[in-house]
């Protein structure tokens, strides 16, 4: 039965269709009605301090229920301020809706008070961008939701003006279906039946488009068939559980790792790249085999536009259907039969020791410790985050978080409140650099007001460490990288939660376990040499 409506509620009711239960921003007069629609339809609207905090809290709810996350925010000011996370979305393939404030086409061409273009602001950071009209609101609103979660998922922006989230609305179309999968067939197929079958040292290099639904299910079976050892991205750790004996860890930004990791590639006769977006590796990645001597399948939702590299056999199919059609026995004989696997893999745990007594690695090695192994992680951008993704062995998707696309600092500590959110049941940890933390502290008092209890463990150096560290590569004087030394502790405690300084790993411990019991939210100041990255990442 057609119900009239107005055409935020349109908007709103297909989003809750899609499976949100949240939304985050800051409102002002333009979004009011928009607000109203969202809470009318089911859908949780959280107050937060910034609209780029607002995003990544979002984000961490969307990598626990895998709907779209909602950014609300209002016009100019409140929209720009949003610029940085809906770039994080595109480029970490996050679905997003990013729903602002505008006013009406025809006033704004005599009234200019906040009045700018947003659509072509956010045009070239979203894969699309609409603009709300009362007679196609259900229509705009499923093309939002369709091109938002469709792979590759990323952000998607709709204007909304002030009169048309009031005007009434109808909804009488169908939605639209879901595309058939794709797969591989004839000759194509045979094709990589045929590598597969004659390969002897054949490398699996996993990225986040394997995270799509039913992708983790589908690469497990295909590895464990095939017997194809695999290195992944590090927003794709824990596809299969790290300590799997085929895994060789996460790479990206480590030229540590690399020095093991890439000698391996070199030396491979196979490698299928499996949803492997290539947006999350350094330099060093691009051109990392030549297809004209190295046999490549690539199996991917889009063609390569990016020219990292290049592929002999380029598949774009779903990837869980054209894993399954090639999930066959292994062969007889023995894959990587001198023994390089294990060589690397051992080459690797030496490269990241967990023994250290304090400093990064001796914070991070703690954690692991201490923490229950199925703690949700969230990493800031920085060098402790290069540390963390190599030595924290992830046993599930999306059980560490970060930013590795556009490597955004300030995400980590709303990116755990939104899991915290969506999962209150489960020990949720972010990971920050002081710099980081202190881009964001603000929403400690969000995690407060929502009662949240993520624990936050910040390394305190009073240095930019990464920037620091380069400068100091290249023989440059210092500059322009150092700050304050800040009591973290203080800050965590003045906005209404707990907080610890810790300077060894037995207060680092005390500390984690009162955290682990404390129905607040919970700081903790981990105070490092600056130099402590050095020879380590």
């Amino acid at each position: 039965m057609t119900q009239s409506l107005r055409a935020a509620d349109v908007l709103a009711r297909r989003l809750y269709e899609a499976g949100c239960r949240h939304a985050f921003g800051m409102p002002g007069g333009e979004v009011l009605t928009l607000v109203d629609a969202l809470t009318r339809a089911g859908i949780t609207f959280h107050l937060a301090k910034h609209e780029n905090c607002a995003g990544f809290m979002g984000e961490g709810v969307h990598h626990a229920d895998g709907a779209p996350a909602i950014l609300v925010a209002t016009i100019g000011p409140g929209a720009l301020n949003g610029v940085n996370v809906v770039a994080n979305a595109h480029q970490d393939r996050v679905p997003m809706l990013v729903l602002t404030g505008c006013v009406d086409a025809e006033e704004a061409q005599t009234y200019t008070h906040q009045v700018l273009d947003q659509q072509a602001v956010f045009a070239p950071i979203t894969k699309a961008s609409f603009r709300l009209d009362a007679a196609a609101a259900e229509v705009i609103a499923d093309k939002a939701v369709t091109i938002a979660t469709e792979a590759r998922q990323g952000p998607v922006h709709i204007d909304v003006p002030i009169t048309v989230a009031e005007t009434p609305a109808t909804e009488r179309r169908p939605r639209g279906a879901p595309a058939g999968a794709t797969a591989p067939a004839g000759a194509t197929l045979a094709q990589a039946h045929g590598w597969l079958a004659e390969a002897t040292r054949p490398l699996a290099v996993i990225g986040l488009d394997a995270l799509l639904p039913g992708g983790a299910e589908a690469t497990k079976s295909f590895l464990e068939a095939r017997q194809i050892p695999f290195v992944t991205t590090y927003k794709a750790k824990g596809i299969l559980p790290e300590n799997h004996p085929l895994c060789l860890g996460g790479a990206g930004l480590s030229p540590r790792a690399d020095s093991h990791l890439l000698p391996l590639l070199e030396a491979a006769d196979l490698i299928l790249c499996i949803g492997y977006d290539p947006i999350e590796m350094r330099t060093g990645w691009r051109d990392a085999w030549d297809p004209r001597h190295t046999r490549v399948i690539d199996i991917t939702p889009e063609a390569n536009s990016h020219y990292m590299h290049q592929a002999s056999l380029p598949l774009i199919a779903d990837l869980p259907a054209t894993l399954a059609a090639l999930a066959v026995a292994p062969p007889a004989a023995p894959l990587w039969s001198g023994g390089e696997i294990a060589k690397t893999q051992s080459a690797l745990a030496d490269a990241f020791p967990h023994t250290d007594d304090w400093g990064p690695a001796g914070v991070i090695a703690q954690c692991m410790e201490t923490l229950p192994r199925d703690t949700l992680l969230t990493a800031d951008s920085g060098a402790h985050r290069i540390l963390l993704s190599q030595m924290w062995k992830c046993s599930s998707p999306r059980q560490l978080v970060q930013s590795s696309g556009l490597c955004t600092m300030g995400c980590a500590v709303p990116l755990a409140m939104g899991r915290k959110l969506a999962q209150p049941d489960r020990t949720v940890v972010s990971f920050s650099g002081d710099a980081g933390f202190l881009m964001v502290a603000g929403e400690l008092a969000t995690a407060a007001e929502m009662g949240l209890a993520p624990i936050f463990v910040v390394f305190v150096d009073a240095s930019l460490a990464l920037i620091e560290l380069k400068q100091r590569q290249r023989q440059l004087p210092n500059a322009a990288v150092d700050f304050g030394h800040h009591d973290f502790a203080a800050i965590g405690r003045a906005f209404g939660g707990q907080g610890h300084r810790v300077r060894n790993r037995a207060e680092l411990t005390t500390a984690l376990d009162a955290a682990m019991q404390a129905d607040t939210f919970t700081v903790i100041a981990a105070e490092i040499d600056r130099e402590g990255y050095d020879g380590r990442i």
